[in-house]
């Protein structure tokens, strides 16, 4: 992979010229859901926003939003062929994900939206998304920094985090959100001073005790895992505090995103509204920005939502196979947790929320067994290998209150539309792992002529919770390619 600017510069020169202004985040892990929290306040204050992110989960138009909305199809291919003309006619050989970038760029400006709020692919100096001018750029913002992708952005943290602090634009606030390691700090504030950007840190958000006088009534909370109808409720939301330096007072307002993660995600996103009050440049380039004020914030917050990151569904055993004996009952469905935790980062923040959740569930009688299933598979990408991921996730820490009983089922996602270079690890070299990891685990071993497919994963997750009591949650994680095969279930 040849990470560079010039063929990405070369293809927006001959395309409409981008003048949006722009929100640029970059991240090893939470830029996008820094990204949607962002972009929520932002519409919550009556702004039209254009919202990109990488890699898209069911279709190439779910990485491209307006206005919280996936592109149209026509809209969307009006613009490609726009850029595949342009790309063929000047010879550039762009590659497919600065394709990508300028298609979603192009359409944006077509719309003239107010504000983009646009996500890092990978890295950040070198991305494709960086070509975008300083004129445009208001803010820039770094999440938590780890090790991924080392073969392309280095294989030390500091490194990693030089990189992507790249995006950081002169005279312009750089928003760096908390960090695990020291020496990305370290790094961030060296690169940050050599382009003159302003170094902003970022507070995370904290939690508060529900007020039913802000919050609304507070629901019970319900005994195993989430049913989808305390997705939106008090399994999910969280009543938190925030503070800006732009407003006299706290904003109370309520978390929906699971995580304690999130706390840190959504301080980043909403020092990045403070910043686009306060900078002078943002002050000229955005319109009507009296409109982001304390409620308008508290309410994009509360309605942000950010599929496939600990993510709950509640899955009809009729989606994966005919109803039996012409007859269903609650019993006859999954409770899935799906998180596109693909690296050994993502991977903790998951397996401490599941240690959370688990700790919080009750199952009934003493002897009643919680049966949690994972169901796995990764992207190969070395240097990082599947046991890097997997062993923080398997080894979470089990509760004191229930009897757990893990199975897991290791699959390869399906081939990646338009990225033939993206390859699944294989299943056999997972199971191989998980045992390596656990030997206690059961792990699902496909019948003759039984295809390794999510469906067929689900429904073996089904008949494991039927055997043992029937009380379970399945925890679907890995690569968001894996994530995306569950959401085509979903949809068909």
């Amino acid at each position: 992979m040849d990470l560079s600017l010039e063929r990405i510069k070369a293809l927006l020169s001959c395309l409409p010229p981008y003048t949006l202004p722009t929100i640029h985040i970059a991240g090893t892990n939470g830029k996008g859901s820094v990204s949607s929290f962002v972009a929520s306040i932002l519409q919550a204050s009556g702004f039209t926003v254009g919202r990109f992110n990488s890699p898209h989960l069911v279709s190439v138009l779910d990485s491209i939003l307006l206005n919280g909305e996936p592109v149209a199809l026509d809209a969307y291919n009006r613009a490609r062929r726009l850029v595949e003309d342009a790309d063929s006619g000047s010879d550039v050989g762009a590659t497919s994900f600065e394709l990508l970038t300028a298609t979603a760029l192009t359409l944006f400006e077509l719309a003239k939206l107010d504000v983009v709020v646009l996500e890092v692919g990978m890295g950040g100096r070198a991305d494709a998304t960086n070509a975008v001018s300083d004129d445009c750029v208001l803010v820039s913002a770094l999440t938590a920094v780890d090790l991924d992708h080392q073969k392309f952005l280095g294989d030390t943290v500091d490194r990693i985090a030089t990189e992507k602090a790249g995006i950081a634009r002169k005279g312009r606030p750089f928003v760096v959100g908390p960090q695990r390691y020291p020496d990305v700090l370290v790094s961030v504030r060296t690169a940050v001073e050599e382009i003159g950007a302003e170094l902003v840190y970022a507070e995370p958000a904290t939690t508060r005790t529900w007020d039913e006088a802000v919050d609304g009534p507070s629901e019970p909370v319900a005994s195993g895992p989430p049913s989808p109808s305390l997705v939106r409720t008090t399994a999910t939301a969280r009543a938190v505090s925030l503070s800006l330096p732009c407003f006299p007072h706290p904003i109370n307002t309520q978390l929906p995103l699971h995580g304690d993660h999130q706390l840190d995600n959504l301080g980043v996103a909403v020092t990045i509204i403070s910043s686009l009050l306060t900078d002078s440049s943002s002050v000229r380039r955005l319109p009507f920005q009296s409109n982001i004020t304390p409620s308008n914030i508290a309410a994009g917050v509360r309605s942000t939502s950010w599929a496939g990151r600990l993510s709950f569904h509640d899955v009809p055993l009729s989606r994966l196979v005919p109803p039996r004996n012409g007859t269903e009952d609650r019993n006859d469905s999954l409770a899935v947790l799906v998180d596109g935790a693909h690296n050994p980062a993502s991977a903790s923040a998951l397996a401490s929320y599941l240690s959370q959740l688990l700790q919080a569930t009750s199952v009934g009688d003493s002897d009643d067994v919680l049966n949690l299933t994972f169901i796995v598979g990764l992207s190969h990408s070395p240097p990082k290998t599947p046991s890097q991921t997997l062993l923080p996730l398997l080894s979470f820490e089990r509760p004191t209150n229930i009897k757990i009983k893990v199975s897991a089922a290791a699959l390869e996602f399906t081939p990646v539309d338009g990225m033939p270079w993206v390859r699944p690890v294989p299943s056999s070299e997972i199971r191989e792992v998980i045992l390596d990891i656990d030997r206690e685990i059961n792990i699902w071993i496909p019948g003759e002529g039984e295809r390794e497919t999510v469906g067929n994963a689900l429904v073996w997750a089904h008949e494991e919770q039927r055997k043992h009591g029937g009380k379970g949650l399945v925890c679907l994680a890995g690569s968001l390619y894996l994530v995306a095969d569950f959401y085509r279930i979903l949809i068909k």
